[in-house]
């Protein structure tokens, strides 16, 4: 019988953010921090396992947005800029800190953090990370999905499925003119599912998706292996299924491993902690207080009184969270077998990318170390990392069922995204693909000035769909900022969608919005056609 076989799967994904209007713009820095973080040390992960022919598997998933600001040069300038301003505040820190002998080496571990990332990002990437990736995708070492265009929650436009196709149709494009090859995963945006979607990703050859436990279990069928095997849609497409025990381990804000007193703490920042004047010319202009991304507390507990940050001492444990994991996954797997006489189990371990190295500082640590174990401890017990694209083409026969509407929101259902903080976007995002799919029916083979405004109006419907935005204002964080990209989304496409039905354009206003909104450049207003 074959070996139990775990899959992790890291979802890299960021709404797009884009104000070329501005010298600089704030929240862009949510792209730059990940960079730094999260994307180039996962690539520094990477290169250090296959130097040391560590063999390791994995599969991520790349939404259509970020793909976009990490091949947009205006962002890769700014990325640029951040890094120095980044290095240069790390040179302050040391010299501020030289004579502390308890503080003194972390300005110096920021430094070179950054130094390195610049190393990397200038001279190794040439300022495109994006082929870091595809050169382990092309490899074999990782699988790369795509996920909604603008990673809109699908279960909300049941009843506007031109949408869900435009979103799926656009994601393949943008994966296409990146990586040179359809992807065969998609990853459904905030796990969202409903039965019958399965047939709508299948139209588009999408071989697999993921949907959460709960969802999973209260499919009809019941599936009969669990979560320890994927499923059939009835439209054929295979569905895997989110581990709880490992999504506990990780995810956990209470119980998980990132909670740890001995980690990094992420909310305590210099930023914060230091005189304005000091800071503010590291965070732009008007801005007095905000993350640096320098913190030099662990998380201690819940306490104001926090102890100071030992990196050594986290990396340790990160070790010591790596063999505990794959200890328990391997039990996990062992106590399944013994019931699933003709198949081996699967652990399907799926997470936000930035959890790694952004949120958890020494997440990358820990998969370095989780791959590093599981190579050592080769066994009887033995457990082996697989892609999820490889799992599917090599067990193609899998049981029937169709996962209940769910998703991997608190609740487990659509109220993140749907109470009454953010259910006014839904009227205007729904109207929006409603006039859209109309334009196409009055215009089907445009072409110059007219097919330019069809194609931005279907990138601003498009914009209008995303789900990160009703996540904000529901959680209160950044909640104007997110009103403001919703409400200028809508305002975009409304003023299109009027042009053309007076049949006049703006060429100087489409110009501007074209060049602040660039995303999809391959993207062909058709998308929205009503599917006969």
């Amino acid at each position: 019988m074959k070996k139990p076989s775990l899959a992790l799967v890291l979802n890299a994904h960021l709404p797009f953010v884009r104000h070329p209007e501005y010298k600089e713009f704030f929240e862009e820095r949510w792209l730059f921090e990940a960079i730094s973080e999260t994307y180039l040390p996962l690539l520094r992960l990477f290169r250090r396992l296959d130097a040391d022919e560590v063999p390791f598997k994995l599969t991520i998933a790349i939404s259509p947005t970020l793909l976009a600001m990490l091949s947009d040069k205006l962002l890769c300038d700014r990325y640029s800029q951040y890094l120095a301003k980044q290095i240069e505040l790390a040179t302050r820190e040391k010299q501020r800190l030289a004579n502390d002998p308890i503080f003194s080496p972390l300005p110096e571990m920021y430094f070179n953090l950054y130094s390195q990332n610049r190393e990397d990002f200038e001279r190794l990437y040439s300022r495109n990370i994006l082929q870091g990736f595809d050169y382990y995708y092309k490899k074999g070492k990782i699988e790369v999905m795509t996920s909604g265009a603008t990673h809109a929650f699908l279960p909300l436009y049941q009843d506007e499925s031109q949408g869900i196709f435009a979103q799926i149709e656009t994601a393949i494009v943008a994966h296409r003119a990146v990586f040179g090859k359809n992807p065969q995963g998609f990853w459904l945006p905030q796990l969202g599912w409903y039965p019958g979607l399965g047939g709508l990703l299948q139209e588009y050859g999408m071989k697999y998706t993921i949907v959460t436990t709960r969802g999973a279990l209260l499919g009809k069928p019941t599936p009969f292996y669990g979560s320890f095997s994927p499923v059939m849609s009835p439209s054929g497409i295979t569905i895997f299924v989110r581990d709880a025990g490992a999504t506990k381990a990780v995810w956990s804000e209470t119980e998980g491993y990132p909670a740890d007193p001995v980690y990094r703490d992420f909310y305590r920042d210099i930023g914060y902690d230091l005189d304005s004047n000091y800071i503010s010319p590291y965070l732009g202009e008007g801005i007095e207080h905000s993350f640096t991304e320098f913190k030099y507390w662990a998380i201690t507990g819940k306490t104001d009184k926090k102890r100071p940050y030992e990196p050594v001492a986290a990396k340790a444990k990160a070790v010591e969270h790596a063999h505990a994991f794959l200890a328990e996954r391997k039990a996990a797997a062992r106590d399944a077998s013994i019931w699933m006489k003709e198949r081996a189990p699967l652990i399907v371990c799926p997470y936000d990318a930035e959890l790694f190295g952004h949120w958890w500082f020494e997440g990358p640590q820990f998969l370095e170390a989780l791959f590093r174990a599981a190579a050592r401890k080769a066994g009887d017990d033995d457990i082996e990392f697989v892609t999820l694209g490889e799992y599917a083409a090599e067990n193609p026969e899998n049981p029937v069922s169709e996962p209940e509407f769910s998703s991997w929101g608190e609740g487990g259902y659509a109220e993140v995204w749907l109470d009454g903080s953010n259910d006014w976007v839904h009227r205007h995002s729904h109207k929006a693909i409603e006039r859209m799919v109309e334009l196409v029916d009055r215009f089907p083979n445009e072409t110059g000035l007219r097919e330019r405004i069809l194609n931005q109006g279907a990138r601003e419907a498009l914009l209008t769909m995303s789900s990160d935005w009703p996540l904000l204002l529901r959680s209160g964080q950044s909640a104007s900022f997110a009103r403001r990209q919703i409400e200028d989304s809508i305002s975009n496409f409304t003023k299109i969608y009027e042009m053309l039905c007076a049949n006049t354009v703006d060429t100087e206003w489409l110009t501007s919005l074209e060049k602040r909104n660039n995303l999809f450049p391959e993207i062909n207003y058709r998308v929205f056609a009503r599917k006969r």
